[in-house]
């Protein structure tokens, strides 16, 4: 049976196919420029003019028709010529120029702050808070123009676009209204360009520290990302510890987080790299703020919105050696808050970290309605530090004394040191007892470890001898801790004073006596002097058991010298504190060393040394 071959296995089949579709290429190509050159030519070009509002227009000579014939012309176009351009890019519509001749200033304020805006870019030369004051006794301007030069101003825009960002931030605006004005105000400013962009800024002031915002940039008729922004630190930064002092804070939901230009222990300090990160939403605040200042910003829809960080350097403003101040320059934090994804609305808060004042400033929440903000306040943007749980209480007592009982906060310290004592005095009578007790049977306690002496400290004898000592001090009466407890407690109020004079705005630049600054070093050292002097009657009025004299004459000595060392630098308030408690505490030894108890312990040690003799 003959065998019946399968075409396409026939030789030369695929060279035959190859043939055909490279054949059927080239017929379609040359038709192609044929078709183009025998068919209706494309209408020429027409040049264009702007009408007076800045729209384009295409004069009548340029057809050379009528306008009327144009229009009737138009129908006849449309029902059956391809359009000279696509439906997507006829419904982008030419923008009008709207831009500012020369730079300009406008002014608002109200009875807390003054607000200096350039028109160029939009943004604020200078924003000062009338009721607080600098390092030099003048009105306090929040602005920190060292940085600010460099870095941008305050309501400046962040775009991820480095060029159009200059733009934003460079372009002269047309403010409406101009001129200075009074809270409460509107001021709007806004900018187009030939290029199709258009950005808008809009703020209104009231009667308080919050100012709100609209801000909207779109390019060719699409939304541009754009955030305003605090950008770089605060005027009041005068030193290396306040600018050291500033953080990057956020709140998301009931979490508060907050980040410092620098982290990390003693060891394994490390920096924090925050300049262009971006964190995504939502948030209920965010923004940038130092020891006692924030600015900080409150989106009107808590959802799609991002906080992008900066951190920047500028070189220390107290460092005189130009070498230095290259080396070493110190950290500065800013922040932009914004709508990722459209306009930003919201609301930004400039001023001091006031409790009271933060408590009335909330955020919104999804479900809260237009003008009736319910979320978390403000408060947490204020970091009392580890011992919080009792520096806050501190300072609401603290505040509370100040407000009923002096108007100085210095004195309101000192009546809160005489109430902390008089309430600790019950356990500080029995630690002072419990030190001439233990200074009575310290001969005993001498002679027991004399019986055991030379043996090692891994001796299991040793265990034998410290109960031999307990069962003394329990047959006595005798608290081993009692001489400790009444320090250790005090403790944690110390680093709660020291906690909360760093913290809260109404400490900065309080009065008292000589001192002009609270909050800061005693300028003329008197009060560590004070405390090293204090300390020192204090050691020598106190008991000190379980020491040789010259044990006893050297901690006397080395202890007060120490803690005046370490006091040197820390705030002057801490410093009335803590001589206020050493008085106190100098006096109470007084009257305890001249109790009958404390004179027949006295007479007992005297005896029992005169029989040694």
């Amino acid at each position: 049976m003959p065998e019946i071959k399968n075409p396409s296995q026939e030789p030369g089949t695929e060279r035959r196919l190859l043939l055909v579709f490279a054949l059927t290429f080239l017929a379609v190509i040359i038709s192609q420029q044929v078709l183009e050159r025998l068919g209706p030519k494309p209408p020429a070009p027409t040049t264009q003019s702007k009408s007076a509002n800045g729209a384009a227009t295409t004069p009548a000579s340029a057809t050379g028709q009528s306008p009327a014939a144009q229009s009737s012309a138009a129908p006849a176009r449309s029902s059956g010529a391809i359009p000279a351009t696509t439906p997507a890019r006829e419904s982008i519509q030419p923008i009008a120029a709207k831009q500012a001749g020369e730079e300009t200033e406008s002014v608002v304020e109200n009875d807390l702050y003054r607000i200096t805006f350039t028109n160029r870019g939009a943004q604020v030369k200078s924003w000062i808070l009338k009721k607080h004051t600098d390092d030099a006794g003048h009105p306090l301007n929040l602005v920190l123009e060292s940085a600010a030069s460099q870095y941008g101003y305050p309501l400046s825009l962040f775009t991820y676009d480095p060029r159009l960002r200059d733009k934003l931030n460079t372009a002269l605006y047309v403010p409406t209204p101009t001129g200075d004005a009074t809270a409460p105000a509107n001021i709007v400013f806004e900018y187009a360009d030939k290029d199709g962009t258009v950005a808008r800024k809009s703020f209104s002031f009231d009667h308080s520290y919050v100012v709100h915002y609209e801000v909207s940039v779109t390019q060719n008729g699409g939304v541009v990302e754009a955030h305003p922004a605090w950008p770089a630190g605060f005027g009041d930064q005068t030193t290396r510890s306040a600018f050291a002092s500033s953080k990057i804070d956020w709140a998301v939901g009931d979490s508060v987080e907050r980040k410092p230009p620098q982290e990390g222990s003693f060891f394994t300090s490390k920096k924090w790299i925050s300049d262009g990160n971006t964190v995504s939403g939502p948030l209920n605040w965010a923004g940038v703020s130092d020891q006692y200042f924030a600015a900080l910003f409150l989106p009107d829809q808590s959802g799609d919105d991002a906080l992008v960080t900066f951190h920047r350097t500028v070189p220390d403003p107290k460092e005189t050696d130009p070498e230095k101040r290259a080396k070493d320059p110190v950290p500065v934090l800013g922040a932009a808050v914004g709508n990722r994804s459209g306009t930003t609305s919201g609301r930004l808060f400039v001023g001091p970290k006031n409790v009271e004042l933060l408590k009335t400033i909330r955020s919104y929440t999804p479900a809260d309605a237009p003008g009736k903000p319910a979320g978390p306040t403000l408060e947490p943007v204020i970091d009392f530090g580890f011992f919080g749980f009792i520096a806050k209480p501190l300072f609401l007592w603290l505040e509370w004394t100040h407000d009923h009982w002096s108007p100085n906060w210095g004195w309101a310290i000192v009546i809160l040191t005489v109430i902390i004592n008089l309430a600790l005095f019950p356990l500080r009578y029995t630690g002072m007892k419990s030190q001439l007790m233990q200074q009575k049977i310290q001969p005993e306690i001498e002679s027991i470890r004399s019986r055991y002496k030379g043996i090692k400290l891994t001796d299991p004898r040793q265990r034998e001898m410290q109960q031999e000592i307990q069962e003394l001090q329990k047959r006595e009466g005798i608290n081993p801790l009692g001489g400790c407890l009444p320090t250790l407690i005090q403790m944690p109020f110390l680093f709660a004073f020291y906690s909360m004079l760093g913290s809260a705005n109404e400490l900065r630049n309080a009065h008292w006596l000589w001192v002009k600054d609270l909050s800061s070093p005693d300028p003329y050292h008197l009060l560590p002097i004070g405390i090293v002097i204090s300390m020192f009657v204090m050691q020598r009025i106190t008991p000190m058991a379980g020491m040789d004299a010259a044990q006893a004459k050297m901690m006397q000595t080395m202890m007060p010298l120490m803690i005046g060392l370490i006091s040197w630098s820390l705030p002057a308030g801490l410093g009335v504190y803590w001589i206020a408690g050493n008085v106190i505490g100098w006096g109470t030894q007084y009257i305890m060393n001249n109790t009958p108890h404390a004179k027949e312990v006295r007479a007992h040690l005297a005896k029992r040394a005169a029989k040694k003799r």
